[in-house]
């Protein structure tokens, strides 16, 4: 039998796709791409958004509508966050929430046996353990996601996540240190600790994120490691102390920003000021050197003037991070910000949106024609085209390069000759 995956969303979620492969992989099935012939068909949707909910739709429907015959399954966000709109997805012979992603297997064999389509969506509730997610290998050979959180806590005022993910939960010490070695074991050389809200890791227990960096850190096959996502008002003094005694933590920080403007934030329910946000970026570079912070940036939410957006396009502009993920406000039915309404239409939200696009990605450039004429290591992680190799820097800044032989993971020092939007180019390697 043969099973493929097609997963939309976050980090979080594909690492949550490569367990549920790994179950279906033990019990006999052959994983194949989403573009192959399968038995099985999974997709692993993403809900944080309107338009991802339709994306989930429209693959849902092309799934069955290519494949008549195979037995299309809809896990995730989607049906976690809302279980009646996936169950009416006709489409879909299997639903389960991500809480359930466990069951995949005796779903599965259920629906064989019976021949009738499963609906199992169980609710996250409070005190919820973390579920089992570990993984041996991932489907890139060099770097890995490490799921260590999941749930978040925050009910920020335009998020369903809360209502997707249930509460803050975390993973034992004990088994990641399992889990990674594990991947070292079959060749994983960068870890990318991931979660939900990830700086919330070990919430109301004796560990925190610091531990798990260390773990990763202190295992001797690890070249790298990297933190996903993180809330900038859980990132005190004492975690960046420790944080910075780690030499294999690459110095990327991805601080979630929402907006740089503080009216927006309150009405977000984001707990920093802009303030707040701009001497966390200070103390990082100040502490970490060769520092690269990266962030997400809403624009258009409920009632944002044009002043507005113009205060948290001059904070952005002034942080000057090395990257910018930039997306229009999507209204999303149950939360506390979708009861107030949507004033800014999709036409302003699609200009500022280009407008900040635009602004970042100069300064990304910047950055990254000042990188010229450094060495930088690179840790190589696969072959663009015949005899180019790409792989990222510890700021996380792709990298390509020519060689005659195969470099997929290995780690070497290159001289940043040229670059352009996408990537640097090394002409040569030391």
């Amino acid at each position: 039998m043969k099973a493929a995956f097609y997963t939309l969303g976050c980090k979080v979620n594909q690492t949550e796709s490569e367990y549920m492969a790994e179950l279906l992989e033990r019990a006999g099935f052959e994983i194949v791409s989403p573009s192959d012939e399968a038995d099985y068909y999974i997709i692993n949707s993403c809900t944080v958004t309107a338009t991802a909910d339709q994306k989930t739709r429209q693959n849902v429907r092309k799934f069955k509508r290519k494949h008549p015959d195979s037995v299309v399954i809809l896990t995730g966000c989607m049906p976690q966050a809302f279980p009646d709109e996936a169950s009416a997805l006709e489409e879909a012979d299997i639903v389960l929430g991500n809480k359930n992603d466990n069951d995949i297997l005796s779903l599965i064999n259920d629906y064989n046996i019976s021949n009738n389509r499963i609906i199992a969506v169980s609710e996250h509730k409070t005190g919820d353990s973390f579920e089992p997610c570990s993984i041996s290998k991932f489907s890139e050979r060099v770097r890995a996601f490490v799921k260590i959180e999941d749930g978040c806590d925050r009910f920020c005022s335009y998020c369903i996540i809360p209502m997707s993910r249930g509460r803050v939960r975390s993973k034992s010490p004990a088994e990641l240190e399992k889990e990674i070695k594990m991947l070292s074991d079959n060749g994983i050389k960068e870890i990318v600790l991931v979660g939900i809200n990830l700086s919330a890791y070990g919430k109301g227990k004796a560990f925190d994120i610091a531990d798990a960096v260390r773990i990763c850190n202190d295992n001797p096959d690890i070249l790298r490691v990297r933190l996903g996502s993180l809330e900038p008002d859980h990132i005190t003094d004492e975690i960046i102390e420790r944080l910075s005694s780690f030499e294999k933590l690459c110095p990327q920080f991805h601080i979630s920003l929402q907006s740089g403007c503080n009216k927006t934030l309150k009405n977000m329910r984001r707990h920093y000021t802009a303030e707040e946000y701009s001497e966390l970026c200070n103390k990082l570079r100040n502490r970490f050197e060769n520092a690269t912070i990266t962030t997400d940036v809403m624009v258009g939410f409920n009632d944002e003037s044009e002043a507005d957006f113009e205060e948290s396009l001059a904070f952005v502009k002034k942080i000057r991070f090395e990257k910018v993920h930039t997306f229009p406000y999507s209204e999303r039915k149950g939360t506390s910000a979708s009861k107030i309404g949507d004033s800014v239409s999709k036409q302003k939200k699609e200009a500022r949106a280009a407008v900040m696009i635009e602004e970042t990605e100069k300064i990304r450039l910047e950055y990254m024609q000042s990188l010229i004429g450094n060495n930088e290591a690179v840790l190589f992680e696969n072959e663009i085209e015949k005899g180019v190799f790409q792989g990222y820097t510890r700021g996380y800044i792709p990298v390509r390069v020519k060689s005659d032989e195969d470099i997929i993971g290995k780690e070497i020092t290159v001289s940043i000759d040229e670059a352009c939007g996408e990537y640097c180019i090394s002409n040569s390697a030391h």
